[in-house]
């Protein structure tokens, strides 16, 4: 079975840095395309960041783009998304995905694109 679980939100000041991960069990993640997504209250869940299966290829959401890092820790079987700069419209409950499929680049921003999903973890940017 699938389970994702997310941790690492918090309180930070705007322009400091926070580190949420995704703990994968029941699956290996380096197998699986991975996503980011976080959605603010009131908005729409939006794509954030995603890391392929295997080769590790990226992609990042334009307001997140050399603000945030995603990075995959086989061994550990756990999904990083290393956040810098933040910004108070970076507050949101963080989620991570998993699916299994072939990975068609940006279309792993889509919340559509997944199978299974995490519970989320909360972050705030405020000061």
């Amino acid at each position: 079975q699938v389970q994702l679980v997310e941790s690492g939100g918090g309180l930070v000041q705007p322009g400091g840095s926070l580190t949420v991960s995704c703990a994968a069990s029941g699956f290996t993640l380096d197998r699986y395309n991975i996503g980011w997504f976080r959605q603010a209250p009131g908005k729409e869940r939006e794509g954030v960041s995603c890391i392929s299966s295997g080769s590790g290829y990226t992609v990042y959401a334009d307001s997140v783009k050399g603000r945030f890092t995603i990075s995959r820790d086989n061994a550990k079987n756990i999904v990083y998304l290393q956040m810098n700069s933040l910004k108070p419209e970076d507050t949101a409950v963080y989620y991570c995905a998993a699916i299994r499929r072939i990975f068609y680049g940006s279309l792993c921003l889509r919340t559509d694109y997944y199978a299974s999903w995490g519970q989320g973890t909360q972050v705030t940017v405020s000061s």
